[in-house]
């Protein structure tokens, strides 16, 4: 019968703390086991006997282990909590941690509601594309969605050209150039004058460094402007730089005596 003795004032059994916190009484033993939280004492029959302390240190343990910490990593983040302010330190990490893991979930959600859109969007099942959109959209690359409008030849094209961060950085420049493109012609800057023509060689650098020296991916570049279905935002401004690239550009060429375009098409 000392077995089952009255417990002790500001005591809980082991099955009491795992209703309390709706965990099973096998998860507190294999805590106790792994020395994460041992009871504070054992009653006359050997039962296991925790505190409201215990209480709180189990919801330690529980919001780091719901964050995805090993039991080895929550051993190590443990800290004592013996004070206000040890207390109070603990849970304000609990909480950025947790502000962290909303962050994350959010953004997964935002990519998997964007995902869902293109995929939508596009005529066919295409997991390469889906996958380059995945990839774009971890980069932050607020463009993923041109990824839809491009061929298999082009996709092939720049995955073999570029990696994450020139791929980044020459999507930059892009819309660094159609935004200087817009400028300009909003300017009325002549496309024969030094300003233009130096815009011209600029853009054409560009192109030419993302064709790799393939002139067959040269109408790749002019067809951004030109995609269906886009958003009206881009398609409009696209519209407005394309004007004025075709025309410095025609200089440009014209003074070089070269038409490659004309090449391309041989």
């Amino acid at each position: 019968m000392n077995k089952y003795k009255a417990i002790p004032d500001g005591y809980m059994t082991v099955g009491e703390v795992a209703k309390k916190m709706d965990i099973t009484v096998r998860t507190l033993q294999h805590y106790d086991k792994e020395g994460l939280l041992s009871p504070s004492a054992m009653s006359e029959g050997g039962r296991r006997l925790y505190t409201d302390k215990d209480i709180v240190k189990l919801h330690q343990i529980l919001s780091l282990k719901h964050l995805g910490f090993s039991l080895g990593d929550i051993k190590n983040r443990l800290i004592p909590l013996d004070t206000p302010a040890e207390i109070a330190a603990i849970l304000a990490k609990q909480a950025a941690s947790v502000k962290q893991k909303i962050d994350f979930l959010s953004e997964s959600l935002r990519e998997l509601e964007v995902l869902r859109e293109e995929v939508l969007q596009m005529q066919s099942v295409d997991f390469k594309k889906y996958a380059d959109i995945i990839v774009n959209l971890k980069m932050k690359n607020d463009y993923y969605w041109l990824i839809k409008h491009f061929d298999d030849q082009t996709l092939d094209h720049i995955r073999s050209h570029f990696d994450k961060d020139s791929g980044k950085a020459f999507i930059s420049r892009f819309i660094q150039l159609q935004d200087e493109a817009i400028r300009l012609q909003n300017a009325s800057v002549p496309a024969d004058s030094d300003e233009g023509q130096n815009f011209a060689k600029a853009y054409w650098n560009m192109i030419t460094d993302f064709t790799g020296g393939d002139m067959s991916m040269l109408p790749k570049l002019i067809e951004l402007g030109q995609f269906q279905n886009t958003d009206l935002i881009w398609k409009g401004k696209q519209d407005i730089a394309n004007r004025y690239v075709e025309q410095v550009l025609g200089v440009y060429f014209s003074r070089l005596g070269i038409d490659p375009f004309q090449e391309e098409t041989k």
